[in-house]
Formats: C-alpha cells, sequence, structure tokens
C-alpha cells in the first residue's frame, strides 16, 4: 500500500511547493481565473499535439502545450492595465478559457479517442505517476523557483503594491509577461499529472486560507505550503482507505479546509 501511496503523495508535495507561492500572487493580482484559462490553453496545446501525431505525454506535447501556454501569457500580460478599463482583464481570462475549451473539443472531435484525451486532462492521472516524472518537475520547479527568488522584489512588488512598480517606472506588462511565461510552464508540467480541476485547487485554495489569517508575505507563503500539504496528504489518505478517484477527494479536500479557514477566522485575529 506504502508503495502506491508514495508517489501521488510527493507529487502532491512537489506541486504545492509553488502552486501554493504562486497563488498568493494570483489572489494579490486578482486574476482567480488565470490558472484555469492557462491550464486550457496547455491542455489545447496537447490536444493539438496529438492531432498532429504525438504522443500523450511525449516531448513534441510539452512543445505544443508549452507554445499555447505562452501565447496565453502574453495576452494577459498585454491586456493588464493599471486603469480600470472598460473590459475587466478577468472578462478577458474567461474569455480565453472557453474558446480554449471549445477549440480543444473541436480538436479532440477529428482525434482518435479524442474525447479520453480531454477526460485525462481535466482529472490527470496522479495515480499512476512515476518517479522520474515527479523527478523531472520537482528539477524545472526548483529552477523556476530561483528565477523567482532571485526576481522577487520585482514580483512580489508588482503583485502587492504595483502602485510602487509604476511610480519606480518599471515596465509592468514586460514582467508581467515573464510571470506568466513561468507560471505557464508551471501550469504545462502539472496539468497532465494533476488534471485542470486539482491544479486550480493547488493553486488558489491554500494561498485563500492564508490570506484569512495574515497579511506578512513570509507568513503568506508558510501558511500556504503547510494548508496545501495538509490538504493535499488527507485527501490520499481518504482516498486510498475508501477506494475513491484520488483527484476529486483532494479538490474536496481543499474544499473542506477552505471551509473550516473561514470558520476559524472568526475566532483567531489576522495578523499583520
Amino acid at each position: 500500500m506504502l508503495d502506491l501511496i508514495l508517489p501521488p503523495l510527493a507529487a502532491c508535495m512537489v506541486i504545492v511547493a509553488i502552486h501554493s507561492y504562486l497563488g498568493l500572487h494570483i489572489i494579490a493580482r486578482e486574476v482567480i481565473f488565470v490558472d484555469l484559462s492557462l491550464a486550457q490553453m496547455a491542455a489545447l496545446g496537447s490536444t493539438v499535439a496529438i492531432f498532429a501525431g504525438s504522443e500523450p505525454g511525449s516531448t513534441m506535447s510539452y512543445v505544443y502545450a508549452l507554445g499555447f501556454t505562452t501565447l496565453g501569457a502574453a495576452l494577459f500580460a498585454l491586456t493588464r492595465t493599471h486603469e480600470k478599463g472598460r473590459v475587466p482583464q478577468e472578462a478577458i481570462i474567461g474569455i480565453v478559457y472557453v474558446v480554449a475549451s471549445a477549440a480543444a473539443i473541436l480538436v479532440a472531435d477529428r482525434v482518435p479517442r479524442g474525447g479520453e484525451a480531454i477526460k485525462d486532462i481535466l482529472v490527470g492521472s496522479l495515480l499512476w505517476v512515476t518517479w522520474p516524472a515527479i523527478l523531472k518537475m520537482a528539477a524545472v520547479y526548483a529552477a523556476l523557483g530561483v528565477f523567482h527568488f532571485v526576481l522577487r522584489n520585482r514580483f512580489l512588488t508588482i503583485s502587492f503594491e504595483p502602485e510602487t512598480a509604476l511610480a519606480n517606472g518599471w515596465s509592468i506588462r514586460w514582467w508581467d509577461f515573464w510571470f506568466y511565461l513561468s507560471f505557464g510552464v508551471v501550469i504545462t508540467l502539472s496539468v497532465p499529472i494533476a488534471g485542470v480541476l486539482l491544479v486550480f485547487s493547488f493553486l488558489v485554495v491554500p494561498a485563500a486560507v492564508a490570506f484569512q489569517f495574515t497579511s506578512n508575505q513570509k507568513y503568506l507563503a508558510i501558511t500556504s505550503w503547510f494548508a496545501g500539504i495538509l490538504a493535499s496528504a488527507a485527501g490520499i489518505a481518504v482516498s486510498f482507505k475508501y477506494d475513491l478517484p484520488t483527484g476529486p477527494v483532494i479538490v474536496c479536500a481543499f474544499g473542506v479546509m477552505l471551509l473550516l479557514a473561514f470558520i476559524l477566522r472568526r475566532f483567531v485575529p489576522q495578523t499583520a
């Protein structure tokens, strides 16, 4: 039993390590559904790769997915503005999501087993993840973690204090592009393993839990990581104990954790 539990648990720990941190940026920027949108762009890229003759999970499949995700990153960087526009960026993000979803369905309709390919992208293959895939993902995430650490002043300021970034004369769109591109690389690797729905939970829920209790950036990261690890471990334990689908159970575990955080928030004062 332990041999079956360890790979998905390790994969969740790796995914949580970077998703929970990126989620803090996403909530601070108030672009909550950018994860779903970029994940769907990656899914569209993977579907197009299959249509072009590549095998699911192959190198070319990742190249296609990353290419479509880069396109989405550029679009989101270009549509961000510090002024209130006629069309909110969240609307643009939603439009990209539905168009990418529709396009993926159209492409899958022309691909053998296309429906199953779309289902695999939605739910992932967490139970069947291999150690080589986990190590590859961990290596890429570690490199991206170094990238974000080196540029943390820029990214954190733009996310949490955009007025300061503007006052400093920084090109926000340019830095947004690099942020969303690194974000897209994370999504491209995690979606085939965890699926679109679970990746969204990994990104948003731990950060949402953290924001209930503190506004300090260091404590936000620590609380977010802890919440993500706890929900993942609980979801996997329940899944194996009662023989339930792992991904949906973990998503529900995240939902329960957020609900408990809202209740606990009534009794614990928020710290600075």
